[in-house]
């Protein structure tokens, strides 16, 4: 069933990423990888999901890899998004980077080639506030639309993919042996990724 259901979501179409092995990949020799069969090209149009330092290190890191066209999606409102990352945000906007907030990601579409070409999404809206202030995104229905990508990279914390799509969207390991974390851990699996690249290398 969950084979059934990444299928579904597209998350394993060419193009799609986790933001640890995307950051690795960016800047790793392609030489070191176990899959030397594909060589990593930036995508024209990439899409970041989620926010945080992480998303603004892999909209940046787009940026200045020569993508003409990074965009943000962010289930929550910039005002909250800013109050908990401002200097991520101002950092990615300042390099280019465009934000698209209450936007949830619920599809990757293939093109004719197979590979990514668009992200499915639905417009969000927030509830009223609880007893703890907390406004939780919830799917305006018949609000879906589609933004044109080659790349997407996904960089949501285990809470994050409880929002979207109630955990649905994950992200299988691809040509690294970094894991499937974000936020913090992403950080830490980054570099033991880069350790054992690294080591790998010393012992050829």
């Amino acid at each position: 069933m969950e084979k059934k259901i990444k299928e579904t979501l597209g998350t394993d179409l060419i193009g799609v990423y986790e933001a640890t092995d995307f950051l690795i990949l960016a800047n790793a020799d392609p030489s070191l990888t176990e899959d030397t069969s594909k060589s990593f090209e930036i995508g024209r149009r990439v899409v970041v999901i989620g926010g945080g330092e992480i998303a603004s290190d892999c909209m940046r890191t787009a940026l200045r890899l020569g993508s003409g066209d990074v965009t943000c999606l962010c289930n929550c409102t910039e005002t909250e998004m800013s109050n908990n990352n401002e200097e991520a945000v101002r950092m990615a906007r300042e390099e280019g980077a465009k934000f698209r907030f209450l936007t949830q990601p619920v599809k990757f579409i293939a093109g004719a080639d197979g590979k990514l070409a668009a992200v499915e999404c639905v417009e969000m809206r927030l509830s009223e506030p609880d007893a703890h202030g907390h406004r939780i995104p919830a799917p305006v229905e018949g609000s879906n639309f589609s933004v044109a990508a080659d790349m997407a990279i996904i960089s949501t914390s285990t809470t994050d993919l409880e929002a979207y799509n109630r955990g649905l969207i994950s992200v299988k390991d691809k040509t690294l042996r970094a894991g499937v974390s974000t936020g913090k851990g992403s950080a830490e699996n980054g570099r033991k990724a880069a350790l054992e690249i690294d080591e790998h290398s010393n012992k050829k």
